[in-house]
């Protein structure tokens, strides 16, 4: 399953521009900019369930975040305070997810492009990724951009292994749009990107497919 990525693979901790992750969206036999939707048989406990942004895949490998696991051991404005980052209390807050097994101190913010910097990474047409603490100024401030959420950590395949997990039935892909980005409850989301694909789970056991 997803494994530990190499440190050039990943932006710094809220802190530069996304290095090496290549944008895979529209690239021919890519998925990046897609969700991938966990499979009822998903063996990996990390995994079950997930909803995923696809927001980087190419030869090189894969980089994702995971949409629908929720942190519960800090808030938005706990983690504000310890970043340093002003006004306090916030103006305004988003949501924090549990982005993916690895790297869990690495911060990332997936947005709607309305907002940008520098380093921020397009995912798709109409959402980016940035890990630098100028984003987190803007929507503590009461700005930023209209949508976002804020993941600790990321999800990350080598070479290969992503396209390999797909054959053994491990994931479906999805496009992906606001309302499974950034809406719905998490407990909801895996339903709703099944439902987008008119796909009942009870039906999905054994059986493979793909967007």
């Amino acid at each position: 399953m997803a494994r530990r990525a190499r440190e050039d693979e990943i932006p710094e901790a809220f802190g530069g521009r996304p290095r090496g992750a290549r944008p895979g969206t529209m690239q021919a036999g890519y998925l990046g900019g897609q969700l991938l939707v966990a499979m009822p048989g998903m063996q990996d406990p990390r995994f079950v369930r997930t909803v995923i942004c696809l927001c980087a895949h190419s030869a090189d490998g894969a980089m994702g975040i995971v949409l629908n696991k929720p942190l519960s051991n800090i808030s938005f404005e706990e983690l504000m305070k310890q970043l340093e980052v002003e006004p306090t209390p916030p103006q305004r807050q988003i949501r924090l997810m549990a982005g993916g097994p690895v790297e869990g101190g690495r911060g990332f913010v997936l947005h709607t492009n309305d907002w940008a910097s520098e380093g921020s990474l397009q995912v798709t047409g109409g959402v980016a990724l940035t890990a630098s603490l100028d984003i987190l100024k803007a929507i503590a401030g009461g700005g930023g951009p209209r949508l976002g959420l804020l993941a600790l950590g990321y999800a990350g395949w080598g070479p290969g292994q992503l396209e390999d997990e797909m054959l053994r039935n491990a994931w479906l892909n999805v496009p992906a749009d606001e309302s499974l980005l950034f809406g719905g409850t998490p407990d909801d989301k895996w339903r709703m990107a099944l439902a987008k694909l008119r796909v009942d789970p009870l039906l999905l056991s054994g059986h493979a497919g793909h967007a």
